[in-house]
């Protein structure tokens, strides 16, 4: 039997991207992979209008929690680092423990807690997040089977 292998999802403050990300491969492909996110400065929680969004396509993050970077860097196998923020992309070790060459991807993403407006404004600017998220997933699970 094949191992699943380990996808990390890096952002910032992993409470909007990184947990959809981990939420929607887990979903997509949790039979596959072992889906993870991390930030490098962790909020304190998920942001509740990522969970609200992703309860809206039935997926429920809501127990997901804002993990620091050093809990996987060099203790856990990560097969593939994907990183969706700008900081993330500047900030993280260049050389990652264990990673192969070419497993490192960079899916640079609006912060969609940075959204101001109306609710309804805000809740677009995680939704369109969300949905930019699935089809890149979609795309690279593909390449990757």
């Amino acid at each position: 039997m094949e191992k699943k292998q380990h996808v990390l999802f890096l952002c910032t403050g992993n409470s909007a991207r990184s947990q959809m990300a981990e939420g929607l491969l887990r979903e997509m492909a949790g039979d596959r992979f072992v889906a993870m996110s991390a930030g490098l400065e962790p909020r304190e929680e998920v942001h509740p209008l990522a969970v609200e969004v992703m309860r809206e396509v039935g997926i429920d993050i809501a127990s997901q929690k804002p993990k620091p970077v050093d809990l996987y860097l060099g203790r856990v196998p990560v097969h593939y680092l994907i990183v969706v923020c700008d900081k993330a992309q500047a900030s993280c070790p260049r050389i990652w423990p264990g990673l192969l060459d070419g497993r490192r991807f960079f899916w640079p993403l609006p912060d969609p807690a940075d959204q101001s407006g109306t609710r309804e404004e805000q809740l677009a600017g995680f939704r369109a997040v969300r949905d930019e998220l699935r089809g890149q997933l979609q795309e690279w699970v593909k390449s990757v089977e």
